[in-house]
This record gives structure tokens, sequence and C-alpha cells, in this order.
């Protein structure tokens, strides 16, 4: 089976993302993977690449759909042609929809800690390459990302390297770049003309263009003018999507001018980030993500000790403050118990009663209150004219005696005749003086 029918046929005059300096290299792959990617078709015709893309472990055709993840980190391979429609990857030529599968499963397998693109192409096909790229930039961030230039990552292979956020690697004797879109068309009229070929092509609508870039005439001007158009709007397409994946300008990009670099020079004009061989190169960043996974787990474990603590803190202050208001209550009970079970309660209960209900009057306060009371109702009694409280002013017990809160009481020497105006004198005194539920609730 002849290479150009079957693979060749599948980009002729179609455009390209390959670096051109690598074209024999790039027909190289194809014709090289020839005979093995006859096989992987006709596999891949009776194989879906939905929920049975995976392969099961052990079957001789787990190889071209790898699946390998060491120390965390999935590495996932971009080699030689890549290609439209194939859901398979070998030495020679790697396809978009595996990539995807398999990226896409990276992202979302617990056991991977991070993504390496180990790459080596030349290119490969515009149709299909943006679209992969679109979409694996759109989950990239769910995990470590990191390219591996393992020796060249030229054109839709910097593509794909691009989108690795943790950068890109290349070894001391590869090379990265080729921003740039190609294509070609191939004039067969002088070889079809020495062997007396002549070809004919009939068309409708006439003069329309069903025609253009036939191989079999020479390519008009208007034609070109066209192709080249589709051509720049392409390369607008790749400079935009490098630009957006690195982060970068666009004139940073288009000032390469679709060059191929040299690891230094990459790394001089910001192509690549690092140049290193590509064991350690993963090594490193598998070390990398697994410190970040430890950091992550750190971060976790800090947050919820934080919020196991904040929930004691809640917690303690709950239940301090219940039993703050339980012993706050049993105080009081006690207070008023022990007001009204004293000795000078028994000589005016009603008194007592009030100023263990109405004031907030220590047991000591409330006791040497209703020992004064009993004084001054005993100098009211006994003398022509009623005297001041003890400790209260002249003019406050006046006042006291003489309010409208206290109709049965007077400051006249006619005297306190029951409890009840005893305890209307204690809520009055309090009033007048200024001193109703006083912290010192001694009348002094």
């Amino acid at each position: 089976m002849s290479v150009k029918p079957n693979l060749l046929a599948e980009i002729d005059q179609q455009p390209v993302l390959i670096a051109p300096e690598r074209r024999a290299y790039f027909a190289a792959c194809l014709q090289e993977a020839a005979a093995e990617l006859v096989q992987i078709k006709a596999v891949q015709n009776e194989s879906k690449l939905e929920d049975d893309f995976w392969y099961e472990s052990g079957s001789y055709m787990e190889r071209y759909r790898p699946y390998a993840v060491k120390d965390g980190v999935l590495q996932i391979p971009v080699k030689g042609t890549l290609l439209k429609d194939f859901g398979f990857t070998a030495r020679f030529a790697t396809g978009y929809d595996y990539i995807w599968k398999a990226f896409k499963r990276g992202i979302e397998d617990a056991d991977v800690r991070g993504i390496a693109l180990v790459i080596d192409s030349p290119g490969g096909m515009v149709s299909g390459c943006f679209d992969l790229v679109d979409k694996m930039f759109e989950i990239r961030s769910a995990k470590p990302v990191q390219a591996f230039a393992s020796d060249h990552a030229y054109s839709a292979a910097y593509a794909i390297a691009s989108v690795a956020q943790n950068g890109i690697t290349v070894t001391r004797t590869g090379g990265v770049g080729s921003v740039g879109v190609v294509t070609m068309h191939v004039d067969w009229s002088k070889w079809n003309e020495n062997f007396g070929i002549g070809i004919t092509y009939i068309s409708a609508p006439k003069g329309g263009h069903k025609t253009d870039g036939n191989p079999d005439e020479p390519l008009s001007g208007d034609v070109k003018k066209r192709i080249q158009a589709r051509i720049e709007a392409l390369y607008d397409e790749f400079v935009s999507t490098v630009a957006r994946n690195r982060d970068v300008d666009e004139q940073v990009v288009r000032e390469t001018k679709a060059l191929t670099f040299t690891a230094k020079e990459a790394l001089s004009n910001g192509m690549a980030d690092s140049i290193g061989s590509f064991d350690d190169a993963v090594a490193d960043f598998a070390a990398e993500v697994s410190q970040q996974k430890g950091d992550d787990q750190m971060s976790k474990l800090t947050d919820n000790n934080a919020a196991v603590d904040q929930a004691a803190v809640d917690n303690a202050r709950t239940e301090g403050h219940t039993q703050g208001v339980a012993d706050g209550v049993k105080a009081e009970r006690e207070r008023i118990n022990a007001i009204l079970g004293s000795d000078q309660a028994k000589a005016r209960p009603k008194a007592a009663l009030s100023a263990a209900l109405k004031t907030d009057m220590s047991v000591e306060q409330a006791s040497a209150f209703l020992a004064d009371l009993q004084e001054e109702v005993v100098q009211i009694q006994g003398a022509p004219q009623s005297q001041p409280t003890a400790g209260v002013s002249a003019n406050q017990f006046e006042q006291a005696m003489n309010s409208t809160l206290n109709p049965n009481i007077s400051a006249e020497p006619a005297g306190i005749e029951d409890e009840d105006d005893d305890a209307v004198a204690v809520e009055s005194i309090f009033a007048a003086a200024g001193r109703r539920k006083s912290s010192s609730a001694r009348v002094q």
C-alpha cells in the first residue's frame, strides 16, 4: 500500500501546522507509521471513542492508548504527526482525540496530581488542533500541567505545549516554535504534458470556482490570493491562541515570524521556560506537585482545625452563658431568702419583702436598712417632729415622705401606722434618693 493515496492525501492541499524545515520528517513519520496505522485504523473502525475508549490492562492494544501514571504524574505522549479523528498514539503519529481523552481523564483522576505533556513532533493538521487546545485550556487550572519538548515541539505541537500553565521545558538539543500556517498546491500539469496526458475539468456553474486549486492546472493569481487570505486568518487564530495560553501580547508571538528556536533561543525570547533533561525535569515536576498536594492537605487540615476550634469556642460561650444565668438565679434566690429570714425582717416583714423583691440590696445592706427604718419609725412616733433616716439628707427624706407616690406616709408626727406603709416607704425613699435598684443598695 503506497503512502501517498492513504495518508498524505489526507493533508493534500489542506492547511497544516508543521515546521516547513521538518517537512521531510513529517512525511517520514507518515511513511513509517503507514503499516501500523492501517492496523490501528482497522481497530478504530470497530471501536467507539466513548465509554469503552480505554482498553483493559494487559490488552495488546493498550500500547496505542497508554495511560501511564508515575509518581502521581500522568505522562501524555504527543509524538510524530498530529492527526484529526484519530484516537491513538504511536511512535510516528498521535491523534487529537487520544490527547483529549487522556487529558480529560487525568484531570478527573484523583490519583493524578499533575499532567506532563511529553512532546516530540514536527506538527500536524490544522483541523481539530485549535478545538483540542481550547478544551484543554478550559480545564487546565484544575491541576498542574507542564510540557516537555523532548526533543521538539513545533507548530501544532507547540500549540498543545502552550496549554501548560506550569511552563515549557526543552532539552538542550531540542527546539520549539514555528507558530505559523502552511499549505501546498501541487501542479502536475507539466508532468501530465510530458507523458501526453490531458485532463479536462467540467463543472458548474460555468465560470465558477469549483475546480480552483486542482493539481492539473497552474494556480491562478486570484485563487492564490484567496488561499493566502484563508491561511492568514488561520495564522491569526494560532497567534491569539498561543498568546492567551502563554499570557503574552500577540505582538510578541508575531515577532517570532514562525521561526523555530533552539533551547537557549527559546529561553531568551520567552517561547520556553526552562532547559533540562527530560528525566530530571519530570522528576522535579513530580516532586513539585507532590509538595503542592502536601501543602493543600495541610491547608485543609488547618482550616478544619480552625472550624473545630471555633465550634468549641461557640459551645463554651453558650455553656458559660447558660451556667451564668443559672448561677445568677440561684444567687438571687438565696439573697431573697436571706433577707426575708433575717431578724430585722421579722419586725417589718412587708418592708423586708419590698426590699428583697424591689431593690438589689445585699443581705447585709437590707438588714441595716430595715434596722434604720425601725429606728426611724420609733423616732417618728416618739418625737414631736419627724427626723430623716440616718444617712439620708433632710431634703431627700422629706421629699420622699411628702411624695404623692406615698399618700399614706407623712413627714408629720402622726407616724407610720402599719407595715404596708413601710413597704411604700422603702420604694419612695429609694426613688427620692435616686437609688432605686442601686448597686450601693443601702441608703447612707
